[in-house]
């Protein structure tokens, strides 16, 4: 039977709730935790719609040290801070970029569960929001349904409700502000294995689906990741999902989709540097197209074409 591959990636593992710190989810029940974020109220409201603004998504550059060695050694470059720092300041000086781009996800040392324990990792994640919110902090709630695998769309999308019915379970039980957070979810496809290919409008029809049935409308933002999908692709699914309004600001928050194009042109030549900042450009605007259902596809390069799912990837 296909099984689909859930990761839920968070850095509250070992957050403390009360004082301790808490190593699981406890059984549901009615226990309300009041979190403080009424002072900063305007202020997180203020900046998640910001971020989920029209025709705008974020670049996704968190990725670990490790991560970004093994990109910058498909290049043919060692993973040394020298590098990371040439890459990363690359992106971040593209001339308007801000166009495209609200806002930008960095590294730091967060810890990435990997588990089949649903109920455990909702509440961490939740628990991670309340805890951000507290501190005046906008989070991101990642939940991700991983590629692998060769089961269908109905498996993904089926798998994809259970768990974000859980995180929404622990998000209101966390009194966490949905009006102040922003959402970073894998789109429901099928299985990298699959058979059968979908469509961009048979992606977008059930992810949608999944959104409708477990997502409260009071969410600014549904930012998502690209999860191992060509950048081409990422973009066509983004704008399918984009040709109707829906009640949240549907975007993106892609780090291989935006960045894969760049650092092929970069390879870490400082003569390429205004070519690569190019590139970001071109994959940073067919994105903002997409986020307004404007993306037509035309005049993509055979590069921006290629697949670049990593079975068994890890941040």
């Amino acid at each position: 039977m296909a099984m689909a591959t859930v990761k839920l990636s968070s850095p509250a593992a070992g957050l403390l709730a009360g004082g301790r710190t808490r190593r699981s989810a406890p059984a549901r029940r009615a226990t309300v935790i009041r979190a403080a974020a009424g002072s900063y109220s305007d202020e997180l409201v203020s900046t998640a719609k910001s971020v989920a603004s029209p025709g705008r998504g974020i670049l996704a550059i968190d990725e670990s040290n490790a991560t970004c060695g093994k990109r910058l050694s498909s290049i043919g470059l060692d993973n040394t801070e020298a590098n990371r720092q040439a890459y990363r300041q690359l992106l971040l000086t593209t001339a308007s970029l801000g166009e495209y781009i609200s806002g930008a996800i960095l590294f730091e040392e967060t810890l990435y569960q990997s588990t089949t324990d649903v109920k455990e990792a909702a509440w961490g994640l939740a628990r991670y929001a309340a805890i951000a919110q507290d501190n005046g902090l906008v989070p991101i709630v990642e939940p991700e349904i991983l590629l692998d695998g060769d089961h269908g769309i109905e498996t993904t999308l089926e798998v994809a409700e259970k768990v974000w019915s859980e995180v929404f379970f622990y998000l209101a039980q966390n009194n966490v502000l949905f009006e102040g957070i922003l959402l970073k979810p894998s789109m429901v496809t099928p299985g990298a294995e699959h058979k059968e290919k979908a469509s961009p409008e048979a992606i977008a029809k059930h992810t949608l689906t999944m959104l409708r049935r477990r997502v409260p409308p009071a969410v600014p933002g549904i930012m998502f990741l690209s999860g191992g999908q060509s950048e081409v692709e990422a973009t066509l699914n983004l704008n399918a999902m984009n040709q109707s309004p829906n009640p949240w600001h549907v975007s993106f928050s892609y780090a291989r989709a935006l960045q894969n194009s760049v650092l092929k042109t970069w390879q870490g030549r400082p003569e390429n540097v205004e070519a690569a900042q190019k590139a970001l450009l071109v994959r940073a605007k067919a994105n903002s197209l997409a986020q307004l259902g404007r993306y037509t596809g035309e005049g993509e390069s055979a590069e921006a074409k290629k697949g670049m799912f990593q079975k068994g990837y890890t941040y």
